[in-house]
């Protein structure tokens, strides 16, 4: 009981912050879009016309990507068909990305989905934290690339060139442990919560929590293990994810400039949406964010910053419209957003309790 209360008592500050945030963000949006003007940002808007499908197709596809990774991220006896995968990544993401600090709660939405469909929770769950794995080393190593390039290329005004070296530094750092804790299986956590327990330091609450830390790295390193196979396949999925992001950036910038820019200017931009989504998920569609950072850099590479808020702006649009497709997914199965993150939550919970009766071994 008491532990619910906490639970509660959490969700309402995390609910009070996120709302927080999304009102700092609309703030933000409204000023950006003022000092880029309304007026060359709606012509610009304009010039897109039916691109705006390709726009669409280009978003729908990266997801479908996503979606064919984490099926390769399950384990025997255990699969997820493509579609079933597909549905249950747009309705998570939707939950995601409608709820303010969606980000704890969009991927337990996708593994409530794909359990919907007689997978153990468990199992889909650890799938995403597999694939999720990949994604992020993915993204470290793409955004390295578009810091080193635009550092290479451009020169930046301080504030950004000192970001840059910041990012090229950050996500080096990050591909290199990972690496090495991957290649060693070193199981750098649970070592961390055991050194913290052993000086007595929340002893009983970091015993809980290792558990679960111990089991999640056993997770990733057993599969790591046993489906090296598979690699190859995941990691090129998650590098076509990241080629799609610079084909929509390249066309959408094109539509609204009228003319074709360089590849290097699209990789950069899609790099600094990474950036973007990954730092700033907890802010409901990273509103005002983007528009700040995609403006910012259109500007350093002579687009304009109305060119870059109206690019930010366009990928706001696509996301709406997928977000409407996982919604309309939900209201086909007589669902609601949060119905369906109460049910994660239950789904999850239920997990907990299995894995803590089936590692539970009686004391002597």
């Amino acid at each position: 009981m008491g532990e619910k209360v906490k639970e509660g008592g959490a969700s309402k500050r995390l609910g009070r912050a996120g709302a927080a945030f999304a009102l700092a963000g609309l703030a933000l949006f409204a000023y950006f879009v003022w000092r880029a003007g309304p007026g060359e940002i709606w012509s610009n808007i304009s010039k897109i016309g039916w691109g705006f499908a390709a726009i669409i197709l280009l978003a729908g596809l990266r997801f479908a990507v996503r979606a064919g990774a984490w099926t390769l991220c399950f384990e025997e006896p255990h699969r997820l068909g493509f579609w079933e995968a597909f549905k249950a990544y747009l309705i998570g993401d939707a939950a995601g990305n409608v709820v303010p600090l969606g980000i704890v709660v969009s991927e337990p939405t996708k593994a409530a989905m794909a359990s919907r469909r007689g997978v153990p929770f468990a199992a889909t769950f650890s799938a995403i934290a597999v694939e999720n794995i990949f994604y992020m080393l993915s993204v470290a190593f793409f955004v390295f690339c578009g810091a080193a390039a635009l550092l290479a290329a451009f020169p930046l005004p301080k504030v950004l060139r000192y970001s840059s070296y910041g990012i090229v530094a950050g996500a080096g750092l990050f591909v290199a442990f990972a690496a090495y804790a991957l290649r060693r299986e070193w199981r750098f956590l649970s070592a961390a919560l055991r050194w913290t327990a052993g000086r007595g330091l929340g002893r009983r609450a970091l015993a809980r929590r290792l558990e679960r830390v111990a089991a999640f790295e056993e997770r990733i390193y057993g599969f790591y293990g046993r489906n090296r196979r598979r690699f190859p396949v995941i990691v090129m999925c998650e590098a076509v994810f990241h080629a799609l992001g610079v084909a929509e950036s390249y066309l959408t910038i094109w539509l609204i400039a009228g003319a074709r820019p360089s590849v290097l200017s699209a990789f950069l931009f899609e790099s600094v949406n990474r950036v973007i989504t990954v730092v700033f998920k907890f802010i409901p569609l990273r509103a005002g964010i983007d528009e700040l950072g995609t403006g910012h850099l259109a500007r350093v590479l002579a687009f304009g910053m109305a060119a870059g808020v109206t690019l930010a702006i366009v990928r706001k649009a696509r996301l709406v419209f997928w977000m409407a497709a996982g919604v309309s997914l939900l209201v086909a199965r007589g669902l609601s957003l949060r119905g369906v993150t109460e049910e994660a939550e239950r789904a999850r919970a239920a997990a907990r309790g299995e894995k803590a009766r089936a590692d539970a071994v009686p004391e002597s």
